[in-house]
């Protein structure tokens, strides 16, 4: 018979199931290393005011009051006096929806009625401090101009859930007074795009949180602003600039927080400090261990953040020795004019028809389609896929398999072309090129998402395409030890023969 001190009481909020993955309910384990990033001197500060704008369980809130009431006892030895003031004056948050409200006051004050006999402490407000108001969509043109969601897939009647999240559409939230806002924001929301198309949004809660002027702002949000995303370049700009991050913990496999959802891209977690202005400490964590820290600014390597410490030499002895780079070869979206679900095929070949790559198949095309880049019809191509899943865990290969395309052929958008070239020799190096270790590591510091673009291929150098490029010869020729080689090795595997 076990002991009374053997016995797991498990937490009921690890026991919860994620309803989606927008909008994900974090364990207090997650919680608790998010706040263990704040000064230990915030929980012995009785005057301060923390908000969770976006309360799912009530986690955050939970694990404050824990440590205020453990942190003031000395400023308020009553425990009584202890509880009313942190329970009161201190702990704020917004609901996400009515349903979160009622279990976050429940996490917190142990009923969803904060006015009701078995609440914790008895406000006058059955909400408390956990507050659920209906906001509303501003749409124009039947879309949200503040969060991008579509009229007709929320607006279904004052019965339903419209997820018009209080603090981003409301405006007078900007007039809220805080020193210390936490959370877990939603990710993204439905924007009536194809096959149910979404906009990221966790980045205007986090604006809205720096608009507030608090004095720390934590959060946990995905990584794919780091390279990429959806509608994130301003976003990503503004970040990269900020010089008042003190902490940056990069998970490039997400779930290693979150095991039970996927969320390409990996996930990451920020301290930024309104009075701090100095280099930040990027974390990056693998198989739930410190890979590697540094102490840097986040823009430091340009229009994105580089994830990886361990690739900074690497990038450093590229740049030193590079003059040109392969995303000046790289053709634009919609590289001959005709999109993914082109279907126009031309049913025989004949004089006036070429081959065309679509949709992982070869067929023929009639010339009046081809209505772009009409120099490249008769070179030779190297193509590859417009987009290769990130969600995997590493290594991954982080392109899809090259093809070499030969003259009087084209594509449809489901392609990019990689380069355009006057000899068969040239197509075939460049694609040996493409498929080694080296060229798709250089792709993935600037690729966390699904989508392959031009932009992905500016780390990467040009080579002399008269010879055939390996790994070894990469290496080689640009002084990669073998330290870098492993960890080159670690995040990228070897490409996959063609089908």
């Amino acid at each position: 018979m076990l002991k009374e001190s053997e016995i797991h009481i498990p937490d009921i909020l690890d026991c919860i199931a994620n309803l989606s993955s927008d909008e994900i309910f974090t364990p207090p384990d997650v919680a608790n290393i998010l706040l263990d990033q704040l000064p230990e001197d915030v929980w012995q500060n009785p005057d301060l005011r923390f908000l969770d704008p976006s309360c799912k369980t009530g986690v955050f809130l939970r694990e404050c009051a824990r440590r205020l009431l453990d942190g003031l006892k000395e400023v308020i030895p009553d425990e009584n006096a202890r509880r009313e003031h942190v329970f009161k004056n201190m702990l704020f948050g917004l609901a996400i929806t009515e349903l979160t409200g009622m279990m976050s006051r429940r996490t917190l004050y142990y009923s969803k009625d904060a006015s009701g006999e078995n609440s914790v402490v008895k406000f006058d407000d059955p909400q408390g401090n956990i507050f659920f108001r209906r906001s509303e969509h501003s749409y124009k043109g039947g879309k949200c101009e503040i969060c991008g969601s579509v009229y007709k897939d929320l607006e279904r009647g004052e019965d339903f859930e419209n997820y018009a999240y209080e603090f981003i559409h409301q405006k007078d939230v900007e007039k809220m007074k805080f020193d210390v806002i936490i959370g877990n924001p939603p990710y993204q929301i439905e924007d009536g795009g194809a096959s149910r198309s979404a906009s990221p949004i966790y980045q205007l809660f986090v604006n809205q949180a720096f608009r507030l002027k608090p004095r720390y702002v934590a959060m946990i949000i995905p990584s794919r602003w780091f390279a990429g995303g959806k509608g994130l370049d301003t976003f990503r700009e503004q970040m990269l600039a900020s010089k008042n991050f003190r902490v940056l913990a990069d998970y490039p496999n997400a779930s290693e927080l979150f095991p039970s959802v996927e969320i390409k891209g990996g996930v990451c977690y920020f301290l930024w400090d309104e009075k701090y202005d100095g280099p930040c400490e990027v974390t990056t964590f693998q198989n739930n261990e410190i890979g590697s820290v540094s102490s840097r600014f986040l823009g430091e390597h340009g229009d994105v953040f580089i994830r990886f410490n361990e690739a900074l030499p690497i990038l450093e002895k590229v740049q030193k020795k590079a003059k040109t780079y392969v995303d000046e070869l790289v053709g634009s979206r919609k590289p001959f004019g005709m999109p993914t679900n082109f279907t126009d095929f031309a049913k025989s070949k004949n004089k006036f028809t070429h081959d065309i790559y679509a949709n992982g198949g070869k067929y023929l095309v009639d010339k009046r389609h081809v209505t772009a880049n009409l120099q490249w019809v008769d070179k030779w191509k190297v193509l590859t896929s417009n987009g290769y899943g990130a969600g995997e865990g590493y290594p991954h290969q982080i392109i899809g398999v090259p093809i070499v395309a030969e003259p009087n052929s084209v594509c449809t958008e489901t392609y990019i072309v990689c380069g355009a070239f006057d000899t068969e020799k040239e197509a075939r190096n460049f694609e040996a090129y493409m498929r080694t270790r080296f060229f798709r590591f250089l792709v993935a510091l600037r690729k966390n998402t699904q989508h392959v673009t031009q932009s992905r291929f500016k780390f990467v150098p040009q080579v002399d395409l008269t010879k055939t490029w390996t790994d070894e010869l990469l290496f080689k020729e640009f002084s990669i030890t073998k330290d870098e080689q492993i960890f080159i090795t670690d995040i990228v595997r070897e490409m996959r023969s063609e089908k």
